[in-house]
């Protein structure tokens, strides 16, 4: 797949603020990708100069072959945008409101599929001012889809949802890989970016400081495995076998940090059963994407318990 997004070397200053610093990544055609970082990371900023919003002070930028800075209309056509917060008429329709995004673009989407699609069509004449927040949101989605567009800018797409609007969501997002939809996505919750992206950046002060699949950057986190379980009734700790490093004992659970965790397990239930034990609650947890992004974006404390 090609590369439809191209950044290189981006900086953007803000009188004595550096907001962007060095920033550079690429964004396949197709794929899912997330931008993730703590508040003032920068990912707003990189965001607007990707759509056009914002002038970059240096580096490169391509989106869809185009400079967003100049790309004008041509290049505005060929995108769609989805805040995190936008304003509706509260009396149109759905169906109407969907219908003139639509006509704004020389290639469009039919406006009743398109509510179909995002699960609005028992809503399509419903007033806006009558839709509940999950429902708003969706039509967000139609109307950032409405000019068929090759790539999606998607900010923060569930902030506010409950649980179960916030899975509906996901589904949502993944109908568009099925689109052939590239999208670039930001969001502050680490099991939606796990969950949703093929690749993610995570950013610190204005820079990516790792980058790849949810797996790859857990794999490559210093944060360890933990192998769990509770202890046998009756047991001593002293007989259990020796497996991991620095294992912990949390009331009557014994957690074991492991670096080699498939040995470590096999070699702990190997013992389990050869004496008839059962270990039970028995669990390994593997790094999560959120305890890599911790790992990368935690400000150190200072020896005297203070920031640097």
């Amino acid at each position: 797949m090609a590369d439809v997004v191209i950044v290189q070397d981006l900086h953007k200053r803000y009188g004595d603020v550096h907001a962007v610093r060095g920033l550079s990544f690429t964004v396949a055609e197709g794929e899912i990708f997330a931008l993730v970082g703590p508040n003032g990371a920068g990912k707003t900023t990189t965001v607007e100069i990707l759509e056009g919003h914002r002038s970059r002070t240096s580096g490169e930028v391509s989106v869809l072959g185009h400079d967003p800075g100049t790309g004008g209309r041509e290049y505005r056509e060929r995108i769609g945008i989805v805040l995190q917060e936008a304003g509706f008429d509260e009396e149109f329709s759905v169906r109407e409101l969907v219908a003139l995004q639509a006509s704004l673009y020389p290639r469009r989407r039919d406006v009743e599929e398109l509510i179909g699609l995002v699960g609005l069509t028992e809503k399509a004449g419903a007033r806006v001012k009558t839709l509940s927040g999950g429902q708003r949101r969706r039509l967000d989605l139609a109307l950032g889809l409405a000019g068929d567009p090759e790539l999606l800018f998607l900010d923060e797409p569930t902030t506010g949802f409950d649980p179960s609007a916030r899975r509906q969501a996901w589904v949502l997002v993944d109908a568009l890989r099925d689109l052939g939809k590239t999208v670039l996505l930001t969001t502050h919750y680490m099991d939606e970016a796990e969950h949703l992206a093929d690749r993610v950046a995570v950013i610190k002060d204005g820079q990516v400081v790792a980058v790849g699949s949810p797996e790859q950057l857990a794999a490559g986190s210093g944060a360890g495995s933990v192998i769990s379980f509770r202890v046998p009734e009756g047991l001593p700790l002293a007989d259990l076998p020796a497996v991991g490093r620095d294992p912990r004992v949390k009331g009557t659970t014994v957690e074991v940090p492991s670096d080699s965790p498939t040995a470590d397990v096999a070699a702990l239930t190997s013992w389990a059963v050869g004496r008839g034990l059962e270990l039970e609650a028995l669990t390994l947890q593997r790094p999560s994407l959120e305890d890599v992004y911790l790992e990368l974006t935690e400000t150190p404390e200072s020896p005297d318990g203070g920031t640097p």
